[in-house]
């Protein structure tokens, strides 16, 4: 769908890279490996961002840090269409605020990267999250989004695993908020 309306394979990668982890920063030769695109066709889109005031940049050293500008009057709604685009609404509409004993989610992998991914991967926290009926709201979105969907199930009191084994991660969903 967004493919459609956005005809650029490189504008469409750098906004998954960019709004849909806040967090993400990276620079023009990194993009350069992980897109496998010149640097030219990347830099003429980074500046078109920078320009319009949806990237923000800073040097360290040499390199040219780019990130999100989450301060853009844009940010949340570009941010909201991505997650509509991967299915990780989907995922947090029937999955996460319908599983019962669950205390966070963290989304981790690819999408925490902010590379595009058939895979949405998940960090569920919980004590007594109910096995048969997350395996059945798994299938239902998987089915609705045509892309496959991995879990990894901790415990409360292993939560310090998240950050440990996942530096790249994003919070989907947390119980009480």
């Amino acid at each position: 769908m967004l493919d459609t309306l956005i005809t650029s394979k490189t504008r469409l990668k750098l906004l998954v890279k960019f709004f849909l982890n806040a967090s993400t920063r990276s620079y023009l030769r990194d993009l350069e490996a992980e897109f496998g695109e010149s640097t030219n066709g990347i830099r003429v889109e980074l500046n078109r961002f920078e320009e319009a005031g949806m990237l923000v940049s800073h040097f360290e050293g040499n390199k040219k840090i780019f990130s999100a500008n989450i301060n853009h009057p844009l940010f949340k709604d570009i941010n909201s269409i991505l997650l509509k685009y991967t299915g990780i609404d989907q995922v947090v509409q029937n999955v996460l605020k319908r599983l019962g004993g669950l205390e966070q989610a963290w989304l981790v992998g690819d999408f925490a990267r902010g590379r595009d991914s058939d895979t949405i991967s998940l960090l569920l926290i919980g004590d007594k999250i109910n096995q048969e009926a997350l395996a059945g709201y798994i299938a239902r979105v998987e089915g609705m989004t045509e892309r496959k969907i991995r879990y990894e199930y901790l415990l409360p009191d292993e939560v310090w695993k998240v950050a440990k084994e996942h530096p790249e991660r994003l919070l989907l969903y947390q119980s009480g908020l």
